[in-house]
């Protein structure tokens, strides 16, 4: 077999191909023998009728079993020995004709993994956000936790204040017209919660109970109805009742019911959580800051195949987070053609980041070893609680193991970066401001 191998682009190849008359013989009596043994003809007993019989019933049949065969076997054979990195499957662009005792040719295109030799990542000038939590943030929480096991009654105040739950009658106009959907009787209207038209709820407070009052708002510019945006609006508003909500004290009993000795355990608890999420969040906007700089040293061209494997991936971790739930896709708005279209960049970006972190692992001689991975496993069991023997069964195929290595692989690189580069930390207001100029 013959083949001459041409370089298209970075990431394709076009391999053509000449196929010795012997190797096509071969792959159609190999055809014609496994259709003889099932083939029905009449007057003819299974397995003995004549292959000039079957080549007139079943020619174009056996004519694709033949071609499939022969790009198949051969394909894939090229591009072992000629040691190419294939990461889609081979698309035949011209063929000549397909005989018995003649020499088969075709040409075939493939793409390529791309050959990343990865530059310009030391030093690198990168802001990372400081890791800053306040009283006021464990207050909120445990503000939260008293709202969550709280209970609503009926209050004996007769004047609506901020944080009322205000049960109302109300109906819209616009220039003296009531518009669709804008009446309701007996809705529950938390005050201070934001939920209606900007100055709506500040209006409410102070109404007395059985009074009514013309609330006066306008529409913002860009509400979801476009026949009311940006338009003045009456509602004409009485109050029928108030509710608030029953708090419980924050007392021992209170932490005692959150598994805790008391109220200092609690907030200790609740700052360890807070801190924990707003590290992991600082970690991963490092992470990206880090990635898009790689990206940017390093410009790649990227195979459709290696981006549609990565939604592939996104879109099935998706679907089993949300069949976890009792969910489909569909509760979302979307499908699984729009999900691809609206993550199609930032799968680039991940396949993007994922070859120059592993380019840079190799050119830095940065391994996993096997005291890596247990260590990882170990802290996998600790921060999880889960039993040992569980976490070991699942990491002990080998595509959760290549995942769990290829997490440290990662990790690795990262740290290597991080430590050869030029970190500003900074404030999350500046940073924020910094990713807006940016974008």
């Amino acid at each position: 077999m013959n083949v001459k191998i041409e370089d298209i682009s970075s990431i394709k190849k076009k391999l053509s191909f000449e196929v010795p008359a012997e190797t096509v013989d071969a792959e159609f009596s190999k055809a014609f023998q496994k259709l003889a043994k099932t083939a029905k003809v009449p007057g003819f007993r299974p397995g003995k009728v004549p292959r000039s019989v079957l080549e007139r019933q079943y020619g174009g049949q056996i004519e694709n079993q033949v071609f499939e065969g022969l790009v198949s076997e051969t394909f894939f054979k090229a591009i072992i020995e000629n040691k190419i990195d294939a990461v889609s499957p081979p698309e035949v662009v011209d063929n000549g004709v397909l005989k018995a005792g003649q020499p088969f040719v075709y040409d075939a295109e493939v793409e390529v993994r791309p050959e990343v030799k990865a530059k310009d990542y030391v030093g690198l000038e990168l802001k990372k956000e400081s890791l800053v939590i306040d009283d006021a943030e464990v207050d909120a929480r445990l503000a939260e936790m008293r709202k969550s096991k709280g209970s609503v009654q009926t209050s004996e105040r007769t004047t609506a204040q901020m944080g009322d739950i205000a049960v109302i009658d109300f109906e819209g106009f616009i220039d003296g017209e009531a518009f669709a959907h804008g009446k309701a009787e007996g809705h529950h209207l938390e005050l201070g919660s934001n939920t209606f038209i900007p100055g709506f709820e500040e209006q409410v407070v102070g109404l007395e109970c059985g009074q009514t009052k013309d609330i006066e708002v306008t529409f913002p510019e860009g509400y979801g109805n476009k026949d009311l945006a940006g338009k003045p609006a009456v509602f004409k508003v009485s109050l029928k009742e108030i509710k608030e909500q029953a708090l419980p004290e924050l007392d021992e009993a209170f932490a005692k019911e959150a598994g805790l000795e008391s109220i200092e355990d609690l907030r200790t608890k609740i700052l360890e959580s807070i801190t924990g999420q707003e590290s992991d969040r600082i970690e991963k906007d490092f992470r990206e800051r880090l990635s898009d700089a790689l990206i940017e040293a390093n410009p790649i061209e990227l195979p459709d195949s290696m981006v549609e494997s990565q939604l592939d991936y996104m879109l099935q971790n998706l679907q089993n987070r949300m069949q976890a739930q009792g969910m489909r896709l569909e509760d979302m708005g979307i499908n699984a053609a729009s999900f691809k279209h609206i993550y199609r960049e930032v799968a680039a970006k991940q396949v993007k980041s994922s070859l120059i972190m592993e380019a840079i692992a190799l050119q830095e001689n940065l391994k996993v070893e096997e005291d890596d991975i247990k260590d990882k496993l170990d802290e996998i069991i600790e921060t999880s609680g889960a039993p040992k023997e569980m976490v070991m069964n699942f990491y002990s195929s080998d595509e959760k193991r290549r995942g769990l290595v290829s997490q440290l692989a990662e990790e690795k690189v990262v740290a290597f970066l991080s430590g050869k580069a030029k970190i500003e930390m900074v404030d999350k207001q500046s940073l924020d401001q910094a990713h807006m100029a940016e974008e």
